[in-house]
């Protein structure tokens, strides 16, 4: 941690230990939205943590970001992800000097009154984000949307999404163009209810865009450069952030048995489970995978500052590394806790949940391995 980032790490561990820390279980249990530890946010600067400080945010770079994203998922991943999926969408924004939308929404944003996410998956072309089957439709002035989208975090209560479809004229998959588009726009609809087996509280539920009718003052940045727009200030941020998600969840495990080793005893023989030594070795173990991974995390972080070569490798291994070290921490937790982890008297329970998330969050693990193998092999990526 630099000294930029511990201000911003200080204020995100306080909010967390009071506010999603409060409400982690209920949200889990009820599979509700985090109200409470969004609002917190929005209040504290948060919204705005990547925000030029132009539209009165802090312009934090991507290890002020990672250091928070980890926090918040250690104590909440449903509300981590809520708060990746909106700074990717702000990223999405910042990026593109020329939108007409830019100045008003970054400053609602930069104060804590916006909240965006992505719709990028469809129904079609699943986890395949890259490749939409939807296409722009235009109307005069009006561009007209409609598609299937899957998997909308803060589906229903985003103040706005970045949706990515067919551009005009497409010559191959990747010919797409994003949009801004308001919640209130007309057609836009959440179809199905979100019951996820882990970060319940993220509403990544299905929305359709039927007919969906926007000017075009609301298309970021020229037809057809949405793809180039995604990977250069989407992606990044995304694989990063979603890494982080995953260390976080992974040292909310190891601080969870550790708790438990020792507070709970083996009555009969007069000692606390701490004494035993095959129960000390799994919490070292499940100790160094979550400190390797906060380096790896680290290092990454501080290539997308300076990027150079090996930044492009390094940010499509992080995703994929994190949430596999994720499941690998998680899974020893709760054999280590046994019972009381079974029984879910533990919060490892629920980071042993949350952790599956990452491996069919797209870009999957699978997609992923892929693509850096492709990368070392000097392959395109598509």
């Amino acid at each position: 941690m630099t000294s930029s980032d511990k201000p911003w790490a200080e204020r995100a561990s306080a909010l967390a230990r009071e506010v999603l820390a409060r409400h982690a279980d209920d949200v889990d249990r009820e599979g509700r939205w985090p109200a409470e530890s969004l609002a917190a946010l929005a209040e504290s600067g948060f919204f705005g943590l990547t925000v030029p400080t132009t539209f009165r945010g802090a312009e934090a770079g991507a290890r002020t970001f990672a250091t928070v994203v980890g926090i918040l998922a250690e104590h909440c991943a449903s509300t981590a992800m809520i708060y990746l999926m909106h700074t990717c969408a702000t990223q999405a924004i910042a990026a593109v000097q020329d939108f007409p939308q830019r100045q008003t929404v970054l400053r609602d944003i930069g104060v804590g009154r916006h909240l965006s996410t992505l719709a990028f998956s469809e129904k079609g072309s699943r986890s395949h984000f890259w490749a939409p089957i939807s296409q722009v439709v235009i109307d005069g002035d009006k561009h007209r949307l409609s598609a299937e989208k899957s998997f909308v975090t803060s589906a229903g209560k985003a103040d706005s999404y970045i949706v990515n479809t067919r551009s005009i004229h497409p010559a191959a998959m990747t010919d797409q163009t994003l949009y801004f588009v308001p919640r209130e726009t007309p057609g836009l609809t959440v179809t199905g209810a979100w019951n996820g087996m882990g970060v319940r509280g993220n509403a990544s539920a299905p929305m359709r865009l039927a007919n969906v009718s926007v000017p075009e003052s609301y298309r970021i940045g020229d037809d057809g450069s949405g793809f180039p727009l995604i990977m250069q200030a989407v992606l990044p941020w995304f694989q990063l952030g979603s890494a982080a998600v995953s260390v976080g969840i992974a040292r909310a495990a190891v601080h969870g048995i550790r708790d438990h080793l020792l507070a709970s005893n083996l009555e009969h023989l007069g000692q606390s489970l701490a004494a035993l030594p095959n129960l000390r070795a799994r919490l070292a173990q499940m100790q160094i995978t979550v400190d390797t991974q906060q380096a790896f995390l680290d290092h990454v972080a501080g290539l997308m500052e300076t990027p150079g070569p090996a930044t492009l490798l390094a940010v499509l291994e992080s995703k994929t590394a994190a949430g596999e070290a994720a499941l690998q921490v998680t899974d020893l937790a709760m054999r280590t806790g046994g019972g009381a982890c079974f029984g879910k008297r533990l919060s490892v329970e629920r980071n042993f949940r949350d952790a599956r998330a990452s491996s069919v969050m797209a870009p999957t693990t699978d997609v992923l391995h892929e693509f850096i193998g492709r990368a070392l092999l000097d392959m395109p990526l598509f």
